[in-house]
């Protein structure tokens, strides 16, 4: 049986982080995981600069609630749930995600969590688990799921090396240099083809 484990920023959703960067001027919180592959360097510099702004889980949460998907990503979405069961597998936290799964139709999400303290303000994150993504490919096998993956970003290669078949989705091209045994795609037509390609003739609804 297969089971498709999508990354959630930059495949079907904006990225959260760059535009918080854009609502608030602060040119560092635009970097993502394409652009420093550890996850907690990454955080640790956002926390930071939350702190140092006084900016609140409130103040993001505002950020998220005026975001829509990528165009084209609820049909996306939909199609993927015709050909097999859909995980999506983020980094992201719960404390953001809520609206925007509304938006995609509530698939199932995977993510991380965020301490907040009583005044609203992000104090720490907290993994589900360490290399998560990676982990959720790995037993989903052990289960006997034959996985597909797709993701855009250095955090999404553990779990795209774990499937059965790993699919680059628009990535930059530092990752593409660096991971070149990963087919890319760059649009969700080029995507479809890729999972269809993988799951061959029993795909449904072709498109």
């Amino acid at each position: 049986m297969d089971i498709i484990c999508c990354d959630l920023e930059g495949v079907f959703i904006p990225e959260i982080w760059i535009n918080v960067s854009k609502k608030t001027g602060i040119e560092k919180l635009s970097l993502t995981t394409r652009d420093i592959s550890d996850y907690d360097v990454l955080m640790k510099m956002r926390l930071e600069i939350l702190d140092e702004n006084n900016l609140k889980l409130a103040d993001i949460q505002d950020v998220i609630g005026a975001m829509d998907p990528l165009e084209g990503a609820v049909d996306m979405v939909n199609w993927l749930k015709e050909q097999a069961q859909l995980i999506i597998v983020s980094d992201t936290f719960a404390e953001f995600a809520g609206p925007l799964m509304k938006k995609l139709g509530f698939p199932t999400l995977f993510c991380n969590s965020l301490e907040v303290d009583g005044q609203g303000m992000v104090r720490d994150y907290t993994l589900r688990q360490q290399d998560g993504k990676r982990h959720v490919a790995k037993a989903l096998k052990n289960l006997n799921f034959h996985v597909i993956a797709s993701g855009d970003s250095y955090n999404d290669v553990t779990m795209l090396q774990e499937a059965h078949h790993g699919i680059l989705y628009s990535p930059p091209q530092n990752v593409i240099d660096e991971y070149p045994q990963f087919p890319v795609t760059r649009n969700y037509e080029e995507l479809k083809k890729a999972f269809k390609d993988v799951l061959g003739c029993k795909c449904h609804h072709g498109g």
